[in-house]
């Protein structure tokens, strides 16, 4: 049995995820997708009818089902916890509402440097998010040993972004004139979220989480010179502070994965973040990958490949493994599903990755010898 947070778990038996962000042999190429748990799924707005998104983040239970609602639907290769990257905003005493139609919304967001004074900075992580902490720990009990499970957060400066913005934006032109204006101000918010997302995904690892994914949606909004300065060194602070912090604590070693979607200029260096894993979007051409990333990654098919006719889909998922190898590699989407995705391409998609990556197995793996 394992143990993590003085709790036993069921043995697990499909440990494929865990070895391949390792970049260990595997039989088949593991893989799940971003918001596999989600408005796709009918079992998942059936939920949705009777509760709203948050009380579903903030309700153990509740988190729980829809997070194991995909897995007992799909042969995916990990669960991801169902909660939601502004839960740190959240905790830190900013208020965050989910409009329909709209996404989340910031009703009283950062303006100038004077709002930090708003923060909670002193924020007890473990008191404040423990329906998270709870959920995961409940989660890795019912999937019974499964599949893995993966815990995450938001990268700081994607949760900055929002914080700033008030909520989504098509240019994160608020948050990055803090960058040119507000240089002071901004790398002291930048090392806030970085202090407390460090916290928050140890004690996902105490919960029961299995695997970490640090997702830096908005860094395709950085160039390489404000992405390696306001980026990068966070990222980097988070891996070393994790790992040091879930080695101290006894909870092992658990791999850690970073997606910074639209950082395709700095790949190289991301992958010498210390992370495991690097995740790619959909615009990073995979032969490419291969030449500058020096560990496993994880990607990368268009979500909107998904809509394609089955025969199409298939043909894009095969290039895709082919193009990858079966070494070192977690297949996924370059970004996460539509909510309006056909749950049955999802299936396609799935069976395609394991069905393809087993014939190669069987043939030999292209990749077999660069990581060696």
């Amino acid at each position: 049995m394992v143990q993590q947070s003085g709790k036993s778990f069921p043995p697990l038996k499909n440990d494929l995820i865990i070895r391949a962000a390792f970049g260990e042999v595997v039989e088949r190429v593991p893989v799940w997708i971003m918001r596999q748990a989600g408005r796709y799924l009918p079992e998942y707005r059936e939920v949705r009818l009777k509760h709203d998104f948050f009380t579903i983040c903030q309700t153990p239970e509740l988190a729980c089902e829809v997070t194991l609602q995909p897995i007992r639907r799909f042969e995916f290769d990990a669960a991801i916890i169902f909660s939601d990257i502004l839960v740190i905003p959240q905790a830190l005493g900013m208020e965050v509402q989910m409009k329909s139609g709209v996404g989340p919304v910031f009703p009283d967001p950062l303006v100038t440097p004077k709002d930090l004074e708003k923060l909670d900075v002193d924020v007890d992580v473990k008191k404040r998010l423990s329906y998270v902490f709870e959920a995961i720990n409940l989660t890795r009990h019912s999937l019974e040993g499964k599949v893995p499970l993966i815990g995450f957060s938001g990268a700081p400066y994607t949760l900055m972004g929002y914080m700033i913005e008030g909520g989504g934006s098509k240019t994160m032109s608020k948050a990055k004139k803090w960058l040119y204006t507000q240089k002071e101000a901004s790398h002291k918010l930048l090392k806030l979220l970085t202090k407390v997302i460090i916290a928050y995904l140890i004690e996902q690892v105490a919960a029961g989480a299995q695997l970490l994914q640090v997702f830096e949606s908005s860094a395709e909004y950085l160039g390489p010179t404000l992405f390696e300065e306001y980026s990068l060194p966070y990222l980097e602070e988070i891996a070393a502070g994790v790992k040091q912090g879930i080695t101290q604590r006894g909870l092992g070693d658990v791999p850690m994965i970073v997606f910074a979607k639209g950082a395709y200029h700095s790949i190289s260096k991301i992958s010498y973040a210390g992370y495991n894993v690097v995740g790619l979007d959909w615009t990073v051409d995979p032969n490419i990958a291969r030449d500058f990333v020096h560990i496993s990654v994880q990607g990368n098919l268009d979500p909107c490949a998904l809509y394609a006719p089955k025969e199409e889909l298939i043909a894009k998922t095969t290039e895709m493994v082919r193009q990858f190898g079966v070494r070192n590699y977690i297949a996924n989407l370059g970004h996460g599903i539509y909510p309006d995705m056909d749950p049955e391409h999802v299936r396609v998609f799935v069976d395609t990755v394991h069905s393809v990556s087993e014939e190669l197995m069987k043939k030999g793996d292209p990749y077999s010898q660069l990581y060696t």
